[in-house]
């Protein structure tokens, strides 16, 4: 089966400056990834390179098993890759309801009112927002915000979904509770994701599979599990051993 996102031996920097050399990372259909590596280790340039805001000086990337950007170009415009991104402002529009900003991506993709109508109910309904629809970013929590956000990214029932430390934020007791929700909807929907953060507890909980950068390549790929049992680096070990 063709992973739903892959990187092949990527390769990307800015300026004489390198930040990914030779990145290999997938995910597969359903799969739920977790990217874990500290600041400035790259994981921002990965979202970038998948959403199509850059291309690779080397390598090439595949959305669906096709290719959407190689060296030096991007073959796949970003609106064509039919993605959705929650960064970690969450960027909901403070001027719309919570169903005016799910309305808003289904609207402009031209998608019947009354399909539109059902998806957002039943996105909604699954996120534990269902009597907040009219309510505006904010006058809601934090918490709810983040559950707007992730029901903003699913409505769209995109190839795939990139999270960018959505939840960072947040206290652990409401981080926990977020995390159990969003692995429960994701597996529900088969929804392929690739989670970014430098909390390895976020990843404990949310992961299938864990994949560990450092200076710009994966150093050890698994469980939670396969971690503790066996860190293969004194990075993945300092990770486990602080945090795991």
């Amino acid at each position: 089966m063709k992973p739903a996102l892959a990187l092949e031996g990527v390769t990307f920097g800015y300026g004489d400056r390198p930040i990914l050399d030779g990145l290999d990372l997938s995910a597969e259909q359903g799969q739920i990834v977790v990217l874990l590596g500290p600041s400035g280790s790259g994981k921002s340039s990965i979202l970038r390179l998948l959403l199509g805001f850059a291309a690779p000086a080397s390598g090439r990337i595949l959305i669906g098993g096709e290719e959407a950007s190689a060296a030096g170009k991007i073959v796949v415009p970003p609106e064509e890759r039919e993605l959705a991104v929650v960064f970690q402002d969450l960027a909901l529009w403070p001027h719309l309801s919570v169903r005016g900003n799910l309305a808003f991506g289904l609207d402009a993709r031209g998608v019947e009112a009354h399909v539109r109508d059902e998806r957002i109910r039943d996105v909604l309904a699954r996120v534990g927002l269902a009597d907040k629809d009219r309510r505006h970013p904010g006058a809601l929590s934090g918490g709810e915000r983040q559950r707007a956000a992730i029901a903003r990214a699913l409505v769209l029932e995109p190839r795939a979904v990139l999270l960018d430390e959505p939840l960072s934020n947040l206290d652990a007791h409401h981080k926990r509770q977020l995390l159990d929700l969003f692995r429960a909807v994701f597996k529900e929907r088969a929804t392929t994701v690739l989670y970014v953060t430098h909390d390895l507890r976020e990843a404990a909980v949310l992961a299938d599979r864990i994949a560990v950068l450092e200076e710009g390549r994966i150093v050890q790929q698994g469980s939670i599990d396969e971690f503790r049992r066996a860190p293969n680096t004194d990075f993945v070990r300092a990770l486990i051993e602080d945090g795991g």
